[in-house]
């Protein structure tokens, strides 16, 4: 009897609860507003760098209209408008969860994280917590002589101030970060040298070619390759063989090489210096200069590739390469270019 009532009691709230309209009522889920950003047709002029994320999006970084996204048939443009810090990109970084960050060298101590949805806002937090783990990301001030570099472990945001380099007492800006094959990360400045930090402790490398000021003003180390040896090269006519401290046999933790001089083989050249390097999928060094083109370095032959624009060389600013090992140009007016295999052509949509 008890079962019969009870089996009647839930059929009569069943038929209260449809009556309305014939069915149960659902829950409206919860909707998270999602940044659309604007459709464009082309890219902006200063796409000053290129990253291309884990599920193989592009991504351009502009001087002047905020940042560009490209996933194979869509462009889509996000600036401040969308929650982008600032209209000025300088680095584009992903963790090991697919968000992308983007610093500018014009916001201290803040940076912008994309989820694929919104932006939000990360805001640093001073502090002497120096470590060294595998899935920290790093971020350079490269603006005011702060001697600053930031450190993300995934929930905060930190603030760290460099140890003054020995016997220099200079302000300087951090212009390049690179983690190498060992996890040490590098730190190339300016004009103070290059810094190395395993996790314990720093060690610096202040020759004149890291730190010599030419023409007033001082290039700083903008890039940091290694090559198939494991040799350093900062944008500079030298390269670096470096040593663990196991088998350091004097005070120095390096031995200091002339490579091969200028990017067009001299010894007296105008381009001892350039702006930004990447190793190949073949191990070849591509070099890229402000004013003077792309040069390739294959460990004996040197080939030089004009990038140039009705006639007139145009001006580079990085070079990158893709996830399938394809190369790219930022430029500072001309948007991106791509290598073809045979020269480099401006991307187009």
């Amino acid at each position: 009897m008890n079962i019969k009532l009870n089996l009647i009691t839930f059929f009569n709230i069943l038929v209260l609860l449809t009556s309305c309209n014939g069915q149960i009522p659902e829950r409206k889920a919860k909707t998270e507003n999602i940044v659309e950003g604007d459709k464009v047709m082309e890219l902006g002029k200063s796409i000053m760098v290129i990253y291309q994320d884990k599920r193989n999006v592009y991504w351009f970084g502009s001087w002047e209209t905020g940042v560009y996204k490209y996933d194979g048939k869509e462009l889509v443009n996000y600036t401040t408008k969308h929650g982008l810090l600032s209209n000025r990109v300088d680095e584009i970084k992903e963790d090991t969860f697919g968000n992308i960050y983007f610093s500018s060298a014009i916001v201290t101590a803040e940076l912008s994280k994309f989820n694929g949805k919104t932006f939000t806002t990360l805001k640093a937090v001073p502090s002497e917590n120096w470590k060294l783990e595998p899935t920290d990301m790093w971020f350079k001030d490269s603006y005011g002589n702060t001697g600053k570099v930031y450190r993300y472990d995934g929930s905060t945001l930190f603030e760290l101030q460099f140890p003054s380099p020995p016997n220099l007492s200079n302000p300087f800006d951090v212009y390049s970060i690179y983690k190498d094959r060992k996890g040490n990360v590098w730190f190339g400045t300016n004009p103070v040298g290059v810094c190395r930090y395993d996790g314990k402790s720093f060690e610096w490398i202040t020759e004149e070619d890291v730190t010599e000021f030419r023409n007033e003003g001082a290039n700083g180390v903008r890039s940091i390759t290694e090559d198939k040896n494991g040799d350093f090269w900062f944008n500079t006519e030298y390269r670096y063989s470096v040593y663990d401290s196991t088998t350091l046999k004097s005070n120095k933790f390096y031995t200091r090489h002339k490579s091969i001089g200028g990017l067009d083989g001299k010894i007296d050249s105008n381009l001892d210096e350039y702006l930004s390097t990447v190793r190949d999928d073949n191990n070849d060094l591509w070099f890229v200069t402000y004013l003077d083109g792309v040069w390739k370095y294959d460990g004996t032959l040197i080939t030089h590739y004009p990038i140039q624009e009705k006639s007139k060389q145009i001006t580079l600013f990085s070079i990158y390469k893709d996830n399938n090992g394809e190369l790219w140009l930022g430029t500072h007016e001309n948007g991106a270019y791509k290598f073809n295999g045979t020269t480099f052509e401006k991307f187009v949509k």
